[in-house]
């Protein structure tokens, strides 16, 4: 088999940004990413603004938003259809969960409160999202009794939540893991669940089935709260944590910083060889992630995250996949 490569790229940011931080989120549309949330020290969620990143500029700035803003927190996802972004859940300190569905329109900058309460997925953080043309899809985290593995979709159109089929038996109940719409279908990977896994799961749309996935090849080792992107038939996977965090979680476990993809129609892994145009940005996780584009290339950006040494960071770098 062919050995694939990829690169990365840090890139530079001029101005004031919105400084280093951890378990927050960020997603790409057209040229420009938003951020929003995460915290800097554990369980103090560091700011409620949204922050946008240009990316052809590269520079920072925060809009004059209105209409329902969303409090500080950490540990919240985030996704977009459309011109719209939406941001669910998270965690206000560190005994409160939350299970809020923000809209935030980046044509008139105004936030939305879509749901809360009993009308969609329990309270949550360290969940996984993704989305689709039409859904927005929520999965597992760490809820007020333990780790959770349902299943929900909100429908953008319909505006109304429906929980959908959980994974079966096999699946643990997780937080921190990989989740990535490719091949037309949701892909669960990997999480912490009491100990970090290393298994996948998928769920077909069309018959609203999950089956757990045999794979093979050069496997990643188990890991949570790491990078992912989906691509088409590709699922790209970057970093995390490799060994379970201290009991507190004030310290982590072991960050890796390897790269790896999965083929979902054959179920192949291949490690990638990540080569870096200057800096690479090394062992990390809790980072913000997102599918975008760069130069006309789509790959997988990533902001900030925590480090081996507990720092938070403040980078952002791209990585674009080759065949």
């Amino acid at each position: 088999m062919a050995d694939i490569s990829g690169k990365w790229l840090k890139l530079e940011q001029r101005g004031s940004g919105p400084g280093a931080r951890s378990s927050h989120a960020i997603t790409v549309l057209g040229n420009k990413a938003y951020a929003f949330g995460g915290e800097l020290i554990p369980f103090e969620p560091v700011d409620n603004k949204i922050h946008v990143f240009d990316l052809e500029a590269l520079t920072w700035s925060v809009p004059d938003v209105f209409g329902d803003v969303p409090p500080p927190r950490a540990g919240v996802t985030m996704a977009a259809i459309g011109a719209t972004i939406y941001v669910f859940g998270g965690r206000e300190n560190e005994e409160v969960d939350l299970n809020d569905l923000y809209a935030f329109d980046t044509e008139t900058s105004e936030w939305a409160l879509l749901s809360t309460g009993d009308a969609g997925p329990y309270h949550r953080s360290y969940h996984s999202m993704a989305a689709d043309d039409r859904r927005v899809y929520v999965f597992g985290g760490c809820g007020a009794f333990g780790t959770l593995k349902d299943f929900w979709a909100y429908d953008v159109v319909e505006r109304k939540w429906d929980e959908l089929p959980k994974p079966g038996l096999s699946c643990w109940p997780r937080a921190g893991a990989g989740l990535a719409v490719a091949g037309s279908k949701i892909w669960v990977l990997y999480g912490l669940s009491g100990r970090q896994l290393c298994d996948v799961h998928c769920f077909d749309p069309s018959t609203m089935e999950w089956v757990e996935v045999e794979t093979k090849g050069e496997k990643p080792c188990p890991r949570s709260v790491f990078s992912i992107a989906g691509f088409g038939e590709k699922v790209v996977v970057y970093g995390g944590e490799a060994d379970p965090v201290d009991e507190g979680y004030l310290a982590p476990g072991r960050f890796v910083a390897d790269v790896f993809e999965l083929d979902v129609v054959g179920g192949v892994w291949r490690k990638v060889k990540d080569e870096a145009e200057g800096e690479h940005p090394g062992p990390r996780g809790y980072c913000a992630f997102s599918v975008g584009c760069w130069e006309g290339e789509e790959g997988l950006l990533v902001y900030g995250g925590n480090s081996p040494t507990v720092r938070r960071l403040d980078d952002i770098f791209f990585f674009t996949p080759h065949p």
